[in-house]
């Protein structure tokens, strides 16, 4: 992958060029797209912010997720832009700012540190507290310092989990609802229960879903989709099932349903392809192919069906 063929046919597939493909393909051409991005393909990281331009906040969301994964600095121009529109669905703006910590450049922390003082929304405001504390923790001494276990899973979080010797679940879990706490040490707890992954973590991880911000509620449900862990699927259903609850939240539930692709979780799933929000609705279709995905041995989340390239 990577030369002009395989970039130009990737691109119509992300961008819909054709006018009619599937959303499960565009998020495997996404992912394909994140792979040569790492690579340093800025092409791949253009094509990317090409697809901004599309109606759907989910998808538009994932790219911004997609963006701050590659680590590529060539994209911190459009995730600052993402970040500064306020006509942006609040969800792709909190996922550019996050995007901006995980790429860990100290050029956008005066632009992060303007949001977190002054946007108006919460979950802009929280996004770009952690993004900041991210940076700052890559770049100081501490980073060079702490001895982190190393984890199984290869995602840039929003935080670093805590240190090895923070192995107590009791204690950990305290941290994790400490309302008084820094938002940057709750999640780092969250990750480090993450990395345990015992039955205990997870009963402590579910207790993170009445915490008052939605952001945070959410980021449980992701870490949830990273576990794949069936004991997490009666909680992650009463988030779906919640229709008091915030899109962001039920959509990462929904995701995380189908990482998970327990027998149960199908007919759950199919329930909510007609949810009365669109980005619930468009998070079924992800999972319901996500959980296909999981059931069939592939590799990787990568391949689209030929059917679907369309020049």
């Amino acid at each position: 992958m990577g030369d002009a063929e395989d970039l130009r046919q990737l691109r119509a597939i992300l961008t819909n060029a054709s006018g009619d493909t599937p959303l499960a393909h565009r998020f495997r051409a996404l992912f394909s797209l994140k792979s040569l991005g790492k690579e340093g393909i800025n092409e791949a990281i253009d094509i990317i912010g090409e697809a901004f331009n599309d109606d759907s906040a989910l998808l538009k969301h994932e790219l911004a997720y997609v963006l701050g994964q590659t680590k590529n600095r060539h994209a911190v121009p459009t995730l600052q832009n993402v970040l500064k529109d306020q006509t942006e669905d609040p969800m792709v703006r909190h996922e550019a700012a996050e995007a901006l910590g995980a790429i860990g450049d100290n050029g956008s922390l005066v632009l992060l540190k303007e949001y977190f003082e002054k946007d108006p929304l919460e979950v802009v405001r929280q996004t770009c507290e952690l993004a900041i504390a991210r940076i700052e923790w890559e770049h100081s001494k501490l980073s060079k310092q702490e001895v982190l276990e190393e984890s199984q899973f290869s995602s840039i979080d929003p935080a670093p989990p805590l240190p090895f010797e923070n192995t107590s679940v009791e204690q950990l879990q305290k941290i994790l609802v400490d309302q008084s706490a820094p938002l940057f040490e709750r999640y780092r707890a969250m990750f480090r229960l993450r990395d345990l992954g015992t039955a205990e973590s997870v009963d402590a991880l579910i207790t993170g879903f009445n915490d008052p911000s939605a952001l945070f509620r959410h980021e449980i449900a992701y870490v949830f989709g990273q576990l794949c862990d069936p004991r997490s699927v009666s909680a992650l259903v009463n988030v779906l099932q919640n229709e008091d609850e915030e899109g962001m939240v039920r959509h990462e539930a929904a995701e995380a349903l189908g990482s998970i692709a327990t027998d149960d979780v199908m007919p759950v799933l199919q329930k909510f392809l007609q949810d009365k929000e669109r980005v619930v609705r468009e998070s079924a279709v992800v999972a319901l192919d996500m959980y296909e995905y999981e059931r069939s041995g592939e590799m990787e989340y990568v391949s689209v069906p030929s059917a679907s390239i369309t020049v």
